[in-house]
């Protein structure tokens, strides 16, 4: 797992997305999410604009993040 630093809450989950490279707009987050597994804290995630925070888990496509301050 790796540990992602953020400064700022909530972090949306489509600027996560966008700061991680896996999309390059937050457009483009809907249909990332709609065509790959995306959780938060082992739930299913298909809202772009979840909020996430220090501690959250976020697993991208098998790769893991543990969101940190």
């Amino acid at each position: 797992m790796k540990e992602f630093k953020i400064t700022t809450e909530p972090l949306l989950l489509q600027n996560f997305l966008k700061l991680l490279d896996f999309t390059s707009t937050g457009g483009q987050a809907k249909y990332f999410l709609a065509e790959h597994e995306v959780k938060v804290n082992e739930e299913k995630e298909t809202r772009r604009g979840r909020k996430l925070y220090a501690g959250d888990k976020v697993e991208v496509d098998k790769q893991e993040f543990l969101l940190t301050k």
